[in-house]
């Protein structure tokens, strides 16, 4: 049996910082947390509480391996808001 994904303590705050900007955002939790689309373009965003926190082996491998799009590790709104390119 599967038991749900822990939620980043962050993760309400980095969704309302990118939806107040006009963005929209899912959550999907695998392979990352979020989907997000904004001004055409589309980002795969996953969330961190802090710039230390590590990946899952999961999420190590999706990053090495993705050839798609943006994809991002978050670990505030601010850097959700540079990532869209609302913020410098």
């Amino acid at each position: 049996m599967r038991y749900a994904a822990r939620v980043d303590a962050n993760q309400k705050q980095i969704i309302s910082a990118l939806e107040a900007a006009g963005a929209y955002v899912w959550v999907i939790g695998l392979p990352v947390d979020l989907l997000v689309g904004y001004k055409g373009h589309t980002f795969l965003v996953e969330v961190k509480n802090g710039p230390r926190k590590r990946l899952t082996p999961l999420q190590a491998d999706f990053f090495e391996s993705w050839r798609g799009g943006t994809l991002a590790r978050i670990d505030g709104p601010d850097g959700a808001l540079r990532m869209i390119g609302v913020l410098q």
